[in-house]
């Protein structure tokens, strides 16, 4: 058992952020993370505040196309690492759509349940991406990442992420955040303890 990982769950279920590092799609790039069902305004501007990447919801390929939404780029050949939907706003309750409050508003109307393309607008200011349905086991990166340890959590099949950038500019590692970690106690789950954890309990 990973006490590192049982650490970054437990925070998971409690409705905090956590660091996911490990992503084998984008060389290392490391993930703020939060269960979407625990998602508010505060956990948006923290986001913004210190991971200063695009802040994007990923969901199950059922939760996509229950909302309507597919894979702006299908294929393989010009993948960058995040399988991105066309970009969402809640269709109501939102105001530029850009603040904190309405991102959060957004992803609580797309993950609501019963929720359809006609409770979304895009373009939006929230950036959907569409997991594979293997989780991790199928795709070692972030995006699968979040759904799996939500599940695991017990916090509902959907999640926030939003890669974390440097002060100069580029794309943090996890050896760059030890700031950051200690300031706010946060939790870093590994993406390859997470593919063991599942790989154990599926044997």
């Amino acid at each position: 058992m990973s006490a590192g990982l049982d650490a970054a769950l437990e925070a998971v279920a409690a409705g905090r952020i956590i660091i996911i590092a490990g992503d084998r799609l984008r060389g290392g790039d490391i993930d703020l993370m939060i269960a979407a069902h625990h998602v508010t305004p505060e956990a948006i501007n923290f986001m913004a505040t210190h991971g200063r990447g695009l802040i994007c919801l990923a969901l199950t390929p059922q939760h996509a196309a229950r909302l309507g939404l597919s894979l702006v780029n299908p294929g393989t050949a010009r993948q960058t690492g995040r399988p991105f939907a066309r970009s969402i706003e809640a269709a109501s309750g939102v105001s530029t759509g850009i603040s904190a409050a309405d991102r959060a508003h957004t992803v609580k109307v797309a993950i609501a349940t019963g929720a359809t393309s006609a409770d979304i607008h895009s373009p939006g200011h929230v950036f959907p991406l569409i997991a594979r349905d293997g989780g991790v086991l199928e795709r070692a990166s972030a995006c699968e990442a979040s759904i799996d340890l939500a599940r695991l959590a017990g916090a509902g099949d959907a999640a926030v992420i939003c890669s974390i950038m440097r002060d100069d500019g580029e794309m943090a590692r996890i050896d760059d955040i030890g700031e950051l970690i200690a300031a706010h106690g946060l939790k870093v789950a590994e993406i390859g303890e997470l593919i063991a954890r599942i790989e154990r309990a599926e044997a």
